[in-house]
């Protein structure tokens, strides 16, 4: 079970990451066979399953949207933990309300991810 001390850390570390633009910050989060989608796939991608496998594919993905989003920065609103999972709730780009359910693996990495905007 996912515990709110666990949460909490991985939230603040995953959103100082992605302000700080480390790659490798980012990356070091999620699972060699991460499953990811989100509609910024379809977008920065031109991928239409919004859909992408592994941490290679993820890895030109941020890059993409760290290049398209020089500006960026997140803003951490909410946290909501679950059994094997955790949903950040955050402001994104653009102004854009984010919601991030992530699901973790035994070793604490992030295997999937399904991303929300508003």
């Amino acid at each position: 079970m996912i515990t709110e001390e666990f949460a909490r850390k991985l939230a603040e570390e995953w959103i100082e990451s992605w302000n700080s633009h480390d790659i490798e910050s980012i990356l070091s989060h999620y699972g060699q066979d991460i499953i990811f989608s989100s509609p910024f796939i379809v977008k920065l991608l031109e991928n239409q399953t919004g859909t992408i496998r592994g941490k290679e594919e993820l890895r030109l993905y941020f890059l993409k949207g760290l290049e398209a989003y020089p500006e960026l920065k997140f803003e951490l609103k909410d946290i909501f933990t679950g059994v094997d999972s955790i949903t950040l709730y955050y402001k994104s780009v653009n102004n854009l309300s984010a919601a991030e359910v992530m699901i973790f693996d035994s070793d604490a990495k992030i295997t999937k991810v399904i991303a929300h905007y508003n």
